[in-house]
C-alpha cells in the first residue's frame, strides 16, 4: 500500500490541504480537519510527521479551505464547524470566529479573497468581509460550491453542484442558468487549478463515478469533455490539478469512494487519458499534489475516511517486459515501516494489559458498561447499468459482520470486490416479517463492504443493516434504507414525448406539500423539501426496462404519465392508500393507451430472449462437459454447442451474477397482463398459467396476440 504518514480522526470530504511553501525550503506543510473537531498541521521529515500545531477537539469539521488576499499566497486556514466558520494562521493562531445566520450545518464552502460562499442543504449564502450579500434557495441539495476566479472573469460567478444532476450558475441572488450533467455532481474544481486560460472552465465529478469539464460563460455552458465510468469504479469525492509527472502540464488527480486514486494526463490537450491508478482500502476524502517529504520530490497526498494520510511518489521503475512510471514505496518508507512494526508490538502488549484491567474492572460491583461510539459512512444508490442498488458501508475500524434484513423481497447480487462470506437464514412466511436475512462475515482488516440488491417494483418497505465492528465490548449500529414502491426509477432531465402514454389524474383537497410528500414516498431521488413555486414536473426512467414516467403536480391535482401501465397501476394503489391514511378523498381517473402495452412488451422482449437463451445454455453446460470427457474431443458437436463450451465460464459467471433475472422478467410481464385488464375491470388471474406457458415458448408475436385476445 502507499506510505502512511499520519493518522487523525475520521475525515469528511475536502478537509485536507497543503499550505504553500514558504521561504527557501520548498516542502509544504499538511493541514487537515477531522470529525473530532481538531485541526492538525504538520510537516514531514525523513518520513515522520513533525507537528506544527493542533487545535482542541469540538464539533465535527465539514470542510477546510485555504484563503488570503487575492494574488498573495493562500495560507490562511478556514474551517466550517456546524454553522460557524473559523480562521487560523499557518502557525495555528485563531483570528476569526464567524457565527453565520445558517440554521443548518455548513456542507460546502469556498473562499476567494474577502468573499465567503457557504451552502447548507438547500441554502446558498454569500458573505463579503463576513457581511451578508446574497442568498439563494436551490431546488435540490447542494453538494459543493465554487466561484470562478474574479481576477479573470471580472465578476462574481458562483456555481453550485446540486443533487438533481444539475450545476446551478448564479448571479447575485438569482439563477443565471442551469447545466445538466450526467450524474449527481459531488465535487467541483477549477480546471488546471485556475479555471483554464479563460478562467471559466470547471471540472465536476459525480456520485456515479463520471468526470466532466464544462465552460461557464456569462450566458451559457459549453461542455468540453466527459468521461463515463466504464470500469464501474466508485463515486468521485475529490479532485486536484498538479503536475506530478513533471512534464509542464498539470494532471488531474481524482479520489474515489472505493479507494481508487487516479491520475489523468492531457496528452493531446483535449480529452484526459487515465495514466496511473492506485488502490487504497477506504474512500479518498481529500487529494492534493505537492512537495511534502523531500525537497524536489513531488508526491500525491490523500486523506482517507478513517483519517489516514497517505503519500504516493512517482519514481521510474524499470521492469522486465514492462516500462513506464509506477507509484512505489521509497527506501525511507521501508525503514519507517520497520520502526512502526516495533511500535506496533509495544502497543499490542499495552492493549493486552489494558484489556485485562478492563476485565477485572467489569467484574467489580461498581462496574459501568461503556458502549464505544464508532462512525459509519454509508451510501445506498441505484445503479443505472444493471438496475440494482449498491449499499456501501464503511466503518472507521475493521468490520466483524453485517446482518442484512429486509421486510420486502430482494435479490442479493454478486459483487466481485466483496471478500466477505455470506450465509442466509431461512425466513418465516408470516406477513410483515422477514423476506431476507443474510449475514456477511468479513475477513480481518475489512473496513469497507459493498452489497448489491435488486428490488421488485410495487413491493416497498425497509432494508436494515446491522453493523458490528471488531471492537470490545461488542456493539452494533443499525442503519435503515427505504425501498420505495417505484424503486427502480431514476431521475432524468427529459423523456421521449412520442411514446404511447397512459395517464393517471388525481384531484382532491390536498396541499402541494401533501402530494409532494406522497411522490417522495413513491419515488427515489425526489428532494424531500417541498419545491418553491406552485407547480413542479419531475421526469424518471425505469432503469430495468427503460420505460419512463412524467409527474406534474400542484395543490389539488396531480398528473402522472407513463408508457408502462404497471407503473401507473402501482402509483394508483400507493397514492390512494396514502391519501386514505390521511383521510383525504381522492378523485382518481385514468386514460389507458392500448398501444402502450405492446410497446412495453417490445421493450421487455429482447431482455427476455437473452435471459432465456442464457438459462438454456447454462443448463446444457454440464451435459456438454460430460460428452467432452467421454468422447475426448468436441469436434463432432455443432458450432453453437462448441461455443457454449468455450464460453462456459463467462456464461456461468453472468448467470450467477443475476440469479433471479428471468423470474423478474416473467413477473413484470405477468404484472403487465394483470394491470392491463385491471383498468378494464376484469380479473385475469386464472389465465396466468397459460401466459407462463406462452412465455416459455418465447414467441413475441404469440405473446402480443395473447395480450390482445384475453
Amino acid at each position: 500500500s502507499g506510505a502512511s504518514l499520519a493518522q487523525v480522526g475520521v475525515t469528511a470530504q475536502k478537509t485536507m490541504r497543503l499550505l504553500p511553501a514558504s521561504g527557501k525550503k520548498a516542502t509544504q506543510k499538511v493541514v487537515v480537519g477531522d470529525q473530532d473537531g481538531v485541526v492538525t498541521c504538520f510537516g514531514i521529515k525523513k518520513g515522520e510527521a513533525v507537528p506544527v500545531f493542533k487545535t482542541l477537539p469540538g464539533q465535527k469539521i465539514s470542510r477546510l479551505e485555504l484563503g488570503g488576499a487575492l494574488n498573495t499566497p493562500q495560507e490562511k486556514i478556514f474551517v466550517a464547524i456546524g454553522s460557524e466558520v473559523r480562521g487560523f494562521t499557518k502557525r495555528g493562531k485563531q483570528f476569526l470566529s464567524f457565527e453565520t445566520n445558517l440554521t443548518e450545518s455548513i456542507k460546502a464552502m469556498y473562499i476567494s479573497g474577502a468573499d465567503l460562499f457557504l451552502c447548507a442543504s438547500y441554502i446558498y449564502n454569500h458573505y463579503c468581509d463576513c457581511k451578508d450579500q446574497h442568498y439563494f434557495l436551490s431546488g435540490d441539495k447542494i453538494n459543493d460550491v465554487l466561484c470562478l476566479p474574479v481576477d479573470k472573469v471580472n465578476c462574481i460567478t458562483p456555481v453550485l453542484a446540486c443533487q438533481d444532476r444539475v450545476l446551478r450558475v448564479l448571479q447575485g441572488s438569482d439563477l443565471l442558468y442551469e447545466v445538466e450533467v450526467p450524474g449527481p455532481p459531488t465535487v467541483l474544481a477549477l480546471s488546471n487549478g485556475n479555471g483554464g486560460d479563460s478562467g471559466e472552465e470547471i471540472v465536476y465529478g459525480t456520485s456515479d463515478g463520471k468526470l466532466g469539464l464544462t465552460q461557464i460563460t456569462g450566458t451559457k455552458a459549453i461542455p468540453k469533455w466527459e468521461i463515463g465510468n466504464e470500469k464501474k469504479r466508485g463515486g468521485i469525492l475529490c479532485i486536484d490539478s498538479f503536475d506530478i509527472l513533471g512534464d509542464g502540464v498539470k494532471q488531474l488527480l481524482v479520489g474515489r469512494d472505493d479507494g481508487m486514486i487516479e491520475i489523468y494526463n492531457f496528452e493531446n490537450a483535449e480529452d484526459p487519458i487515465l495514466k496511473h491508478d492506485y488502490a487504497l482500502s477506504e474512500s479518498i476524502a481529500s487529494i492534493q499534489g505537492g512537495c511534502v517529504g523531500k525537497d524536489g520530490y513531488d508526491e500525491i497526498l490523500a486523506a482517507t475516511y478513517s483519517g489516514w494520510l497517505t503519500g504516493l511518489t512517482t519514481e521510474p521503475v524499470h521492469r522486465e517486459g514492462g516500462s513506464g512510471e509506477e507509484l512505489k514505496l521509497s527506501q525511507e518508507m521501508q525503514s519507517k515501516i520497520s520502526s512502526l512494526r516495533n511500535e506496533l508490538e509495544q502497543l499490542q502488549i499495552k492493549v493486552l494489559q489494558e484489556r485485562e484491567k478492563y476485565q477485572q474492572c467489569s467484574l467489580s460491583s461498581t462496574a459501568v458498561s461503556s458502549v464505544p461510539a464508532f462512525s459509519v459512512n454509508d451510501k445506498f444508490t441505484l445503479n443505472k447499468d444493471d438496475a440494482s442498488y449498491s449499499l456501501i458501508l464503511e466503518v472507521q475500524t475493521a468490520i466483524d459482520n453485517v446482518l442484512v434484513q429486509s421486510d420486502v423481497p430482494l435479490d442479493l447480487l454478486d459483487v466481485d470486490k466483496n471478500s466477505a462470506v455470506v450465509s442466509f437464514s431461512s425466513c418465516d412466511s408470516e406477513p410483515n416479517s422477514n423476506f431476507l436475512l443474510a449475514t456477511y462475515r468479513c475477513q480481518a482488516n475489512t473496513t469497507r463492504l459493498e452489497l448489491k440488491v435488486r428490488s421488485i417494483e410495487g413491493q416497498y418497505g425497509t432494508l436494515q443493516a446491522y453493523v458490528t465492528p471488531r471492537i470490545q465490548p461488542k456493539t452494533c449500529q443499525v442503519h435503515q434504507y427505504q425501498i420505495k414502491p417505484l424503486s427502480l426509477h431514476q431521475r432524468t432531465h427529459s423523456i421521449d414525448q412520442d411514446r404511447p402514454m397512459n395517464t393517471l389524474i388525481l384531484k382532491g383537497q390536498f396541499s402541494f406539500a401533501e402530494i409532494h410528500s406522497w411522490v417522495v414516498f413513491c419515488l427515489p431521488e425526489v428532494p424531500e423539501k417541498t419545491p418553491t413555486g406552485e407547480c413542479i414536473t419531475f421526469y424518471f426512467q425505469n432503469t430495468f426496462l427503460g420505460t419512463q414516467l412524467e409527474s406534474t403536480y400542484r395543490k389539488g391535482e396531480g398528473y402522472f404519465k407513463s408508457d408502462n401501465i404497471s407503473t401507473i397501476s402501482i402509483l394508483k394503489d400507493v397514492l390512494s392508500k396514502e391519501a386514505t391514511k390521511r383521510k383525504i378523498n381522492l378523485n382518481i381517473s385514468y386514460d389507458v393507451n392500448e398501444e402502450s402495452v405492446r410497446h412495453t412488451l417490445k421493450l421487455i422482449h429482447p431482455k427476455l430472449e437473452y435471459q432465456q437463451l442464457l438459462a438454456k445454455k447454462v443448463h446444457l453446460i454440464d451435459a456438454l462437459r460430460e460428452l467432452q470427457v467421454h468422447e475426448g474431443n468436441v469436434d463432432f458437436l455443432l458450432p453453437k454447442y462448441r461455443s457454449i463450451l468455450e464460453e462456459a465460464d463467462q456464461l456461468l459467471e453472468e448467470y450467477k451474477r443475476q440469479p433471479a433475472h428471468l423470474e423478474r422478467l416473467y413477473g413484470m410481464i405477468t404484472d403487465l397482463f394483470i394491470d392491463k385488464f385491471k383498468f378494464k375491470g376484469t380479473n385475469v388471474k386464472t389465465k396466468v398459467p397459460l401466459l407462463l406457458e406462452i412465455l416459455d415458448g418465447c414467441d413475441q408475436d404469440g405473446l402480443i396476440a395473447f395480450f390482445d385476445a384475453a
